[in-house]
This record gives structure tokens, sequence and C-alpha cells, in this order.
């Protein structure tokens, strides 16, 4: 089966930086749906538009296609007595951007304290950087009604309940 839209692909990928250091590899695959749904960097998703199992690529992905550049807005200082007793530097908490809606949340990573305050950066960990996916495809499958409806995966790579 050719990957397209509404389908599950099943791949086994490396993410490294510009110089090459491995950040990430699945272990031993990951799952997506497929056909904007979020899953995976669009540009990936483009790259194995039409392709079959055993297809190999590899892709450079500068800043804008991966995740971003730096947003000093997503970098806030917040009073220590809104955090727990034992927070440390790279503890993360869920919270809403200033100016984002009551739905909306992301992940910040403490990055410093002091004895009354404590700096967050909502930015993500890659940001800024030129990264390089390899990956392969192991599988390809049509979607579930279910999957469909829910936007992703079920099942053993994929989303549980």
């Amino acid at each position: 089966m050719q990957i397209c839209k509404d389908s599950v692909v099943t791949l086994s990928y490396t993410l490294t930086d510009s110089d090459g250091t491995l950040l990430e590899q699945s272990d031993p695959t990951i799952s997506y749906l497929h056909g904007g749904y979020d899953g995976i960097f669009p540009i990936v998703e483009e790259a194995l538009e039409g392709q079959n199992v055993g297809y190999e690529c590899t892709i450079t992905m500068a800043p804008d296609e991966a995740f971003g550049e730096y947003d000093e807005s997503l970098m806030r200082i917040e009073p220590r007595n809104l955090f727990p007793q034992h927070v440390k530097v790279g503890m993360q908490f869920e919270g809403q951007p200033e100016g984002g809606g009551v739905e909306e949340t992301i992940l910040y990573t403490v990055t410093e304290i002091t004895d009354d305050k404590v700096t967050v950066d909502g930015n993500h960990p890659l940001v800024g950087k030129t990264l390089t996916i390899s990956c392969k495809i192991e599988e390809v499958r049509q979607a579930s009604q279910e999957e469909l409806a829910h936007g992703h995966v079920h099942g053993e790579h994929g989303h549980h309940h």
C-alpha cells in the first residue's frame, strides 16, 4: 500500500542536529496518521506521500520547518511562591501563554530559580536548530474509522486511551 491521506505510517527514524549529534531515535518504531493531522513534521509527511514500505529518506529541516525560531515572549519570570517548594531547574509545568486562550496550554521548562523568582521558558528545547531526520517506512495500513475520528493512531505504536 502506498502512503496517502488517512493511512497509518509506521517508521523507524533518527533525529540529529547540524553537528551530527544524535538527539532522538525510534525504539523501535513510531506510527502516525498521514494527511495533515500534525503527527509528524509537514516536510517529512510531504516526502513520504506516495511511498511504499522499505522507502528510506534523509531530510534536513531548517528551524522554520522543525520547531521554529526562538520566541522571546514564551520566556516568563514568575513569583517563586507559585511553584512547589521542591522546584528545580529542568522541571516542566503546563501553563497558558500570555494572551493565550483558556484552551491553549504549552509546556514550560524551569531555567532559573532565585529566592523570589522562577524563570520558565515555553520554547521547545530544539527551537532554532537545523535538524536532520533519517527514516525508513516499516509499515503502511489504512486508518480505522476510530483513528480518523480521533485524529491520531491507536494501538501498538500509536496513542493509547
